[in-house]
């Protein structure tokens, strides 16, 4: 792709894909827009209730061509009155499609897209989805995983960091605290109350080994 997409240009799609998923019960939307110091982008920002979830996600993917899950954070709030649980899930519309190749199959020809001339849901944007799951001590919220791939390990790495479980993920394991973790220990939870699981920090460098940290005893 040559020029990016105009700030213009994503505020209007994005404007549509919320006037379209606003129509579901339990989901809201605005434009945001954010900045890195030099051009501004305009993003879908969204808060759903966890029971319209799969409704907006089905609607995301098949009527919007919303095609990549890049992150999701899963957060605890213990102390929050709204919500004890929070999960932020970050998508894109590339636009991105598969390139043609020759005849033999020997060569990809590559795509070359005048941004001008995009429109519709071929226009990239980026999508924000917040849900906030209300106190208990088991949070759960419908997986994503059949819709997106890039859920697939997202949603694993949640639910073993903070605990949120993902109603009909297949193959959700532990994938960065080892498989042997007690059952119910998630690191990310609050009540836990530990600095780094526990464990003082050891340091392998030129200066020796076994320095403590200059912040050690803090709760984190």
């Amino acid at each position: 792709m040559g020029k990016r997409v105009s700030a213009e240009a994503q505020k209007e799609a994005a404007s549509k894909l919320l006037e379209d998923v606003s129509s579901i019960e339990g989901v809201e939307g605005e434009v945001l827009t954010r900045t890195n110091g030099t051009q501004d982008r305009n993003i879908a920002h969204i808060t759903c209730q966890p029971s319209a979830w799969r409704d907006l996600a089905e609607t995301m993917k098949y009527d919007h061509l919303v095609d990549h899950c890049s992150m999701i954070t899963g957060i605890h709030w213990p102390d929050s009155t709204e919500s004890n649980w929070e999960l932020i899930y970050h998508f894109l519309r590339t636009g991105v499609l598969d390139p043609d190749t020759t005849e033999n199959g020997s060569s990809i020809i590559p795509n070359i897209t005048d941004t001008k001339k995009l429109s519709g849901n071929t226009v990239p944007i980026e999508i924000q989805v917040n849900i906030a799951i209300p106190e208990t001590r088991t949070p759960s919220i419908a997986s994503v995983q059949d819709i997106w791939i890039g859920a697939d390990w997202n949603e694993k790495e949640t639910w073993d960091l903070v605990g949120i479980d993902f109603e009909g993920h297949e193959g959700m394991r532990r994938v960065l605290n080892p498989h042997e973790t007690p059952p119910g220990y998630h690191p990310l939870q609050k009540q836990h109350k530990l600095r780094y699981h526990g464990f003082e920090e050891m340091y392998d460098d030129a200066q020796g080994f076994l320095r403590k940290a200059p912040d050690s005893g803090r709760v984190k």
